[in-house]
């Protein structure tokens, strides 16, 4: 979750790093620092954003540094406790280190290395690395020797960048289930968590895989693989663009990119428009072969992408006619489940790097699970590269910690699978296939629509800024949208919220209504319009206050407590992406109102890459 960013060249680098760590602050904002080579190990931390890091290090300069924003795990947010972390003393550093991730040996190694005569000045899992690499420098005198015996001794997930006071022209990384990429200049190299971190400098970029150690000097790059042997990594030319790492017109990222939805739909489906037809091929040239070899679907996720998972079961079933599982990949991987070589491995994931994902992937492949399907948003992370099929998804860069944008392309890109899988099991006849594109080309239009409900929305939020607690409800393929609505505000506004399918009210959640909570309803007209109906009468009978986002062509009214807002006409199938454009708005909305850090959630970062 957190980020570094690291650079070596032939002139000074603090302000590459300075404004390296401000893009990477998205992933990790308790605390931040840098290290760089000059007469000595010169570091200099902060707690708190990276802007308090940059007044601190005015007058730094240095040819080699490393840099690190942190989301503190191991210990408190201190200063103490930020990186980097050096070795052998605070005083006499010789080497310093920048971590990522959660070494899980942590403690034997701190006792090793007290009973070896060091001292711990953290109660991080990091400090143990810089001390091993200097452990291992002092008898090999080699700075890439010296981290390849040290990460030989780890056990857990990792992302380093290490400098040594003696080799003023070196750098070196590894990686080991935490992103971490090398960017390529001219006379000048960089590393990073992210492409942001670097998009100033260049534009070549290289991902490390698992388990790569590489060396890094201001000439050139040497990558070893897991097996220390040289090996050549693909060059990738990033298509990031810096200006949508910039706010613009808006005052968050959240609204930014909440705003950017039509864009982010219209480009996620522009080649399957532009064939007009759903053709396997956009899913890779092997999903002809795999998808008439399965008989069933298992989708793996965390977080906001579970939510887009359980809309998509709702989907495969109904129109593709096909067995789904949708499962939180944290409890997947560490249950005893049964293998099925004929199901379909999906993934979603935003970043292509949450480690939660990651391991169960590679836990159902261990299992003999041979078919997989990466959905994702950033190109070439490890989960795509570690899958047979990926259908990227095109929300471009996502800053805000709420995932917004990369929700609705996932939404779009399960859709896309649904009925592709249908037409190739023989069930979607062409009438269909074009009502489908259809319906596809008007989503965008739809979304813009439901964004000029923000007046309305904003009017509403005002009566939950006092609120603690607030329930939402919603049924069938719109109780995931419930669920991610209740998510958006309480990670935003910190207001506890849950979401239950409305059909359970009287089994318990009943119980909670009062006109202290309230209650927002997911109530698009479809088949179960009336049973939503019954249940909105269970809350207003107890005094509890609605507030419901119906269609155009829904037949509701206001009243005395019940509020209603219309979203545009039903759209049928893909009301979903539709729906969950107003909660977005009311959780941002709320925030404000709150007066909470809309972007930087306490507690929270953006990119989950430990467990």
């Amino acid at each position: 979750m957190c980020g570094i960013v690291g650079a070596i060249a032939q002139r000074n680098i603090v302000p590459i790093l300075i404004e390296g760590l401000s893009r990477l602050e998205y992933r990790g904002y308790d605390s931040a620092g840098i290290a760089v080579l000059n007469q000595q190990i010169e570091r200099v931390r902060a707690v708190g954003r990276v802007a308090e890091l940059e007044r601190k290090a005015q007058g730094l300069s240095s040819f080699i540094g490393i840099g690190h924003t942190r989301w503190a795990t191991h210990g408190g947010v201190t200063e103490q406790n930020a990186h980097p972390h050096v070795s052998p003393t605070q005083d006499n550093p010789q080497i310093a280190v920048v971590h990522n991730g959660i070494i899980e040996n942590h403690d034997e190694q701190r006792d090793r290395l007290t009973a070896l005569g060091y001292a711990f000045h953290s109660q991080t899992d990091t400090e143990v690395i810089a001390h091993l690499v200097h452990y291992y420098y002092q008898q090999t005198r080699d700075l890439l020797q010296a981290v390849k015996l040290t990460i030989s001794e780890l056990t857990g997930a990792y992302a380093i960048s290490v400098i040594a006071l003696e080799n003023p022209t070196q750098m070196v990384v590894a990686r080991l289930g935490c992103p971490l990429l090398i960017g390529l200049g001219d006379g000048e190299n960089f590393v990073a968590s992210d492409v942001s971190a670097v998009l100033s400098a260049t534009r070549r970029v290289i991902y490390l895989e698992d388990g790569d150690v590489a060396s890094l000097t201001s000439a050139g790059v040497v990558i070893y693989d897991k097996t220390l042997q040289v090996v050549e990594r693909k060059e990738h030319l990033s298509d990031v663009s810096l200006a949508s790492l910039e706010l613009g017109p808006y005052n968050h990222f959240m609204q930014k990119e909440i705003h950017e939805q039509p864009r982010a739909i219209s480009d996620t489906i522009e080649a399957l428009i532009d064939d007009g037809a759903f053709r396997t091929e956009l899913f890779g040239v092997e999903a002809a072969d795999i998808f008439s070899q399965i008989d069933s679907v298992l989708i793996l996720a965390a977080g906001t992408s579970y939510y887009a998972g359980l809309t998509a079961k709702y989907w495969l079933e109904s129109i593709a006619r096909i067995p789904t599982s949708v499962e939180i990949a944290s409890e997947y991987r560490y249950r005893e489940s049964v293998p099925n070589p004929k199901q379909l491995i999906v993934t979603i994931s935003q970043s292509g790097e949450t480690l939660d994902t990651m391991e169960a992937l590679k836990h159902a492949q261990k299992l003999g699970h041979t078919h997989s399907l990466a959905i994702c948003n950033v190109q070439e992370s490890a989960i795509p590269r570690a899958s047979s099929l990926v259908f990227y998804t095109r929300a471009g860069a996502e800053i805000g910690v709420a995932s917004t944008k990369a929700f609705t392309t996932q939404l779009i890109a399960l859709f896309v699978l649904a009925v592709t899988l249908a037409k190739e099991r023989g069930l979607l006849s062409p009438a269909q296939e074009l009502a489908y594109l259809s319906d596809l080309r008007q989503v965008t239009g739809s979304v813009q629509i439901a964004l000029n409900l923000e007046p309305q929305i904003r009017e509403w939020a005002k009566q939950f800024g006092d609120k603690e607690h607030a329930l939402f409800l919603g049924r069938g393929v719109h109780f995931p949208i419930a669920m991610e609505g209740a998510l958006k505000l309480k990670e935003i506004s910190y207001i506890h919220a849950e979401a239950y399918p409305a059909g359970e009210l009287k089994h318990g959640p009943l119980a909670l209504v009062d006109s202290n909570m309230p209650v927002v309803v997911i109530a698009p007209n479809d088949v179960l319009l009336e049973k939503v109906k019954s249940n909105m009468q269970e809350v207003k009978a107890r005094g509890g206050q609605l507030f419901v986002f119906a269609d155009a062509d829904s037949h509701f009214n206001a009243s005395e407590g019940v509020h209603v807002i219309r979203t545009p006409r039903h759209v049928g199938v893909l009301s979903p992406i539709l729906h969950v454009i107003p909660v977005q708005l009311l959780a941002y909305h709320a925030a404000l109102l709150k007066g909470t850090d809309v972007d930087k959630p306490r507690n929270l970062a953006k990119s989950v890459t430990v467990e």
